[in-house]
């Protein structure tokens, strides 16, 4: 299935370099009309990016903005006309322990992953209803999914929209609006020194971005997450094992019991992937009810 974005829009943040740049320079190939976001600091980068895409042939407009500024973000969706497509991935790091880290690193990292995404996405998401067509990717990761030391503030923020994506995705079924997340592996600045050259080769952001391309296209799946880097694409599931019952146990009975068979709740082999969060409900309800 060939994918063709002709006569579609796309908002892409934090487009200035990095995956962002890759993104809007492959959706401006495949026909998009590009809108490079980037924070007014950066407008200088994402102007760049404009001028690669359009001595390429392509569509594109540098905006500045920050995700953060809800009144910026209006006047670029305003900017922009009828969104068909908005790749939440402006991002920001403040790595630290989580003993050292301060609130106020917490909430900065929260703020620009986390609201960003839910301010640009509420900023486009009416006009999409309207005219039943949107496509929107939220920018997880493997830190969020899985964790990883010294990112607990950048993890809270990228495993929180993943459930954003899961509500977002039946909200937004019945209008065509498809909405998924990609984590992606890429190289940054933090791993120039510890990678072999041949390693931080085959991580450039080029390579993520034919799956952030699959995920916006016509025929996209909606509520998934697809991992991407390296020239590889994998698929990441929140999953729901059958579990146990502890009917008629008392309280004490039943917390020993949870341990001493965790192996059986926890077993892989009987994972399903809910629809939705009442269908964990439903088995628990089973369970008691006998079914």
């Amino acid at each position: 299935m060939a994918v063709s974005l002709e006569g579609r829009t796309a908002i892409v943040t934090g487009a200035g370099g990095g995956l962002g740049r890759t993104h809007a320079l492959l959706l401006a190939r495949a026909g998009a009309r590009v809108i490079v976001n980037d924070i007014p600091q950066s407008l200088g980068n994402a102007e760049a990016v404009v001028a690669e895409i359009e001595a390429a042939g392509g569509q594109a407009e540098a905006f500045g903005a920050s995700v953060t500024d809800e009144a910026a973000v209006a006047e670029m969706v305003a900017h922009a006309g009828a969104v068909d497509i908005l790749v939440n991935n402006a991002g920001i790091l403040r790595d630290k322990s989580f003993a050292k880290m301060s609130l106020d690193e917490f909430r900065l990292v929260m703020d620009v992953h986390l609201m960003g995404s839910v301010i640009c996405t509420k900023a486009v998401w009416d006009g999409m209803r309207e005219r039943n067509y949107g496509r929107i990717v939220m920018t997880t990761s493997s830190s969020g999914l899985y964790g990883n030391f010294g990112q607990s503030n950048y993890g809270a923020a990228k495993m929180a929209l993943v459930g954003l994506m899961q509500t977002l995705s039946i909200e937004g079924a019945k209008n065509n609006i498809k909405v998924n997340c990609l984590a992606p592996t890429a190289r940054t600045a933090m791993t120039e020194n510890l990678l072999p050259p041949q390693a931080l080769e085959l991580l450039g952001p080029e390579y993520v971005s034919p799956a952030l391309l699959a995920l916006v296209a016509d025929h996209a799946p909606s509520r998934t997450i697809l991992a991407a880097g390296a020239q590889g694409v994998e698929q990441a599931h929140v999953t729901l094992t059958k579990g146990i019952s502890i009917k008629g146990m008392d309280d004490l009975e039943a917390a020993s019991a949870i341990l001493d068979r965790l192996g059986e709740i926890g077993d892989p082999a009987t994972a399903t992937i809910p629809a939705s969060g009442l269908e964990q409900g439903q088995v628990e309800l089973g369970k008691a009810l006998g079914a």
